[in-house]
């Protein structure tokens, strides 16, 4: 399994027979350079998005439609997402699983808000969510933008994912301070990666507090376009 970062909270994730991407936003990311889009998309099988916002869907129809790569979202999303020509994947509610090849696929709750522009206006695109991804006998847990929120103890309970993929930067999300305490109190995690840091001057720089709030855990400060391999 490959982890790959885009920057903010774009991913890249090679696992079993798919290649995922999760919320991928390249126009207006200053972590990911124009000449890097190309190698970030290659034979992406699926695209799976957590929220409405701009920095998470404004490049997915493109990107959808360049790959073939079939889209799914939480249902209004999804719905949204399908009229403005992404290819249809799976427009489903918490708690639903989808099967993508080898990978399941669960949304999950998470504590932000969810709004996407259309028609000049911003409208209502549905729950935030996280996804619970499993494969290769590993479940990861990828909690989308939010902030910490109680329904993390049922999903680390239930779920049990050994690899945590947190927002972290603070002011949009939790900080590194927050999602340190929330991997203590709810999560068993073998691996947590931060994310939604680092891209903007108002977001943390360093994953620090994170990593000394973690002893224990393999804490991970990804590098855009450096594969992780779990």
């Amino acid at each position: 399994m490959n982890i790959i970062w885009l920057g903010h909270g774009s991913f890249r994730i090679e696992i079993g027979d798919q290649i995922l991407l999760i919320d991928p936003w390249f126009n207006g990311n200053p972590m990911l350079t124009e000449d890097q889009h190309e190698t970030a998309i290659d034979g992406a099988t699926h695209i799976l998005v957590t929220h409405g916002h701009f920095d998470h869907t404004a490049d997915i129809v493109g990107i959808s439609q360049k790959t073939g790569a079939p889209v799914s979202a939480v249902y209004e999303l999804g719905k949204l997402l399908f009229a403005q020509g992404a290819i249809e994947g799976h427009a489903f509610g918490r708690g639903g699983t989808i099967s993508i090849g080898d990978v399941t696929a669960t949304l999950v709750p998470a504590s932000h808000s969810s709004s996407i522009g259309a028609d000049d206006t911003m409208r209502y695109a549905g729950q935030e969510c996280g996804f619970i991804l499993r494969g290769e006998g590993k479940t990861i847990y990828v909690s989308g933008d939010t902030d910490i929120h109680a329904d993390m103890d049922w999903i680390g309970d239930y779920h049990r994912p050994d690899i945590g993929i947190l927002s972290a930067g603070g002011y949009f999300t939790m900080d590194m301070a927050g999602a340190a305490y929330a991997a203590r109190k709810y999560f068993h995690f073998d691996t947590v990666i931060p994310c939604h840091y680092k891209t903007f001057p108002l977001l943390e720089q360093s994953a620090e507090v994170l990593r000394n709030g973690l002893p224990g855990v393999k804490v991970i400060e990804p590098e855009v376009m450096q594969p992780i391999t779990l």
